[in-house]
């Protein structure tokens, strides 16, 4: 019978000894390393249990201690910079700005290319604010689908859908964005994302399989809402794009047209006819 009451003892016991393995498994231990915590090792100390704490790095098996590695959120892929050497053979791009301009340099860029069932665009502007791209069937604004990437005051970048009425930008709750990404670095917003090709019937929603013009814009935000962009006429295609057709399409700023203007270009002319005439 003592033998019996014995053995029942011992595994009494070991079960409380590893029910105490469990409560304090979660338990940080003084002085173990940042990020581990630590099952207290027991030992016996007449004929009580008692716990010590390990110091330094927690390692061991279920002899000693064991340790546990701090749960920590999976890794976040830092967002892939623009490629813009793709531009034109893998992917159409729009770019405005000082001549030989890139994604990060550029006043506004973007590009879009076919993945499957959908259109994916990688917008980029110099400012603190949002970055949109409007499609358009007239050249105008009002009426036209838009997609805008816009830094809120927590530093995200959000993928909005709006909609122009008017000169005022309409929020659409139904987003058509997939696969959204975006970061603000270096004073620019820059982001990426994808939206279908074909999409159910609908005024705020075109269909990408379809040739619209693009308009360009980009502007401040007040706590993550646009405002009007900051240029008084927006930069836009000059014809209709097509997602099936590449180009590498470079448009001057108003600070590069200065020599490309009618009236430029005429009092070049006139200046030239004069020299070669002489004087009489």
């Amino acid at each position: 019978m003592s033998i019996k009451l014995e053995k029942v003892g011992q595994v009494f016991g070991t079960a409380v000894k590893l029910l105490l393995r469990v409560l304090t498994s979660h338990i940080r231990a003084p002085g173990s390393s940042p990020g581990y915590y630590c099952v207290p090792w027991e030992t016996a100390n007449h004929g009580s249990i008692s716990i010590t704490w390990v110091p330094a790095t927690c390692v061991g098996n279920l002899d000693g201690v064991l340790g546990y590695p701090f749960p920590t959120a999976p890794p976040v892929d830092p967002f892939a910079k623009i490629k813009v050497d793709d531009c034109g053979k893998t992917k159409g791009c729009f770019r405005y700005g000082k001549p030989g301009c890139n994604a990060e340099t550029c006043d506004y860029f973007l590009s879009y290319r076919m993945i499957g069932a959908d259109v994916e665009f990688e917008l980029s502007a110099d400012t603190d604010g949002w970055v949109a791209v409007g499609f358009s069937s007239d050249k105008k604004m009002g009426g036209d689908d838009v997609m805008a990437c816009v830094h809120d005051d927590n530093g995200r970048v959000r993928i909005q859908h709006f909609y122009n009425v008017g000169q005022w930008a309409k929020e659409i709750q139904r987003n058509p964005a997939r696969d959204e990404e975006g970061v603000f670095e270096n004073n620019r917003v820059t982001c990426r994302f994808k939206r279908p090709v074909n999409v159910p019937r609908d005024e705020t929603i075109v269909d990408l399989h379809l040739s619209w013009y693009y308009l360009f814009a980009w502007g401040p935000a007040i706590q993550g809402s646009i405002t009007r962009h900051d240029i008084d006429s927006p930069p836009a295609s000059e014809r209709v794009v097509s997602i099936y057709k590449y180009e590498d399409i470079f448009m001057p700023s108003a600070a590069y047209q200065t020599f490309s203007s009618p009236f430029c270009l005429l009092l070049i002319v006139a200046l030239t006819f004069y020299l070669l005439m002489g004087t009489p």
